[in-house]
């Protein structure tokens, strides 16, 4: 079982789930797979604009890590995926739609919400159509750690100092900076705030003038023997 190292500090997406999700249907729900795509397409629709949303078959489908969660290979976590999808219809949580324009075709599932409804009727009565049957721009993704996580991760604890240097950093440099300074000081095995700090500094101060940051190897003796060798130990 691969374990969870916990929810991040500081800011983090938030879906909005409403109450009577919890009161009158999550004690209804007995089978895993359909609570997976209920909880989903809560999630799926949060990262939706427009008045009218909704999920194709084809969103369930192609998200590589949902599969995940329903099978080893592609064919059983594909029937899998289609119960799960078939009980949340029967049990009136979704309200799903066969769509077909020329040669395009899906199932169209949309939450059982006054929206919902309404949506679906408009459907039928020709009154809407489907700008697309699926939105491949939404889809989970493993979130890329804020600050505080990736230093907790990689160089130890905080402290309310810290913190506030940290801050100070996310302001002041491009974060893809930070995560490479952290990368470098465990690298070298400098593991201090005072180090990680430095060489934003002399990022800073260089990266224009040709310095190379994607090769520790080349910079290792530069970090370790140059003017930021007073933060190295030996």
């Amino acid at each position: 079982m691969a374990s969870f190292t916990g929810f991040p500090a500081g800011k983090v997406g938030l879906t909005r789930i409403p109450n009577p999700f919890f009161t009158d249907l999550l004690p209804e729900i007995d089978h895993l797979g359909e609570l997976k795509v209920t909880l989903y397409a809560f999630w799926f629709l949060e990262h939706l604009e427009g008045a009218v949303r909704y999920l194709s078959y084809e969103d369930f489908a192609t998200d590589r890590r949902l599969l995940q969660c329903f099978g080893a290979d592609e064919a059983s976590a594909g029937e899998a995926l289609r119960e799960a999808l078939e009980r949340a219809v029967q049990r009136g949580t979704f309200l799903c739609v066969h769509y077909k324009e020329g040669q395009r075709e899906s199932m169209l599932y949309f939450l059982n919400t006054p929206r919902g409804r309404a949506a679906v009727e408009a459907l039928k009565r020709g009154e809407w159509r489907p700008e697309q049957l699926n939105h491949p721009e939404v889809a989970l993704e493993i979130e890329r750690p804020n600050i505080f996580r990736l230093y907790e991760q990689n160089i130890g604890p905080l402290t309310p100092m810290l913190a506030e240097a940290l801050r100070d950093a996310e302001r002041t440099y491009p974060m893809a900076w930070i995560e490479e300074a952290i990368r470098i000081a465990v690298e070298n095995n400098v593991r201090r705030w005072r180090y990680i700090e430095a060489i934003l500094r002399a990022r800073m101060e260089r990266e224009g003038h040709g310095a190379d940051w994607r090769d520790p190897e080349t910079n290792r003796r530069k970090y370790i023997e140059g003017e930021y060798g007073q933060y190295v130990r030996h």
